[in-house]
């Protein structure tokens, strides 16, 4: 490692931008764990619920499925659009001081 880099990682902005983006980060994964969690474990312990037309012959378990799918797609745009924003411009800042 070379000291510039040493230089970097020793100051408290870049440390704490590291901890704000993992933070951010481990907020998303574990919400889309959870919602994940619940929909395999909603399937498994109410199948004849979870394949209950709602929408004509959109099941229950079809729109639910489609949900934590785009739910994971709005997720990782907001991760995106945060870390190519605020986390950019925090590491800007950090490497101009």
């Amino acid at each position: 490692m070379t000291p510039m880099h040493e230089k970097i990682l020793a100051k408290p902005e870049f440390k704490a931008l590291v901890a704000r983006r993992n933070r951010f980060s481990l907020t998303l994964t574990a919400l889309i764990c959870a919602v994940y969690v619940a929909y395999i474990g909603f399937a498994i312990l109410r199948p004849a619920a979870f394949a209950a037309p709602l929408l004509g012959s959109w099941s229950i378990g079809l729109i639910a499925g489609s949900g934590v799918l785009a739910l994971s797609f709005l997720l990782t745009g907001l991760y995106s659009y945060r870390a190519n924003g605020e986390f950019d411009r925090m590491l800007k800042s950090v490497l101009r001081n």
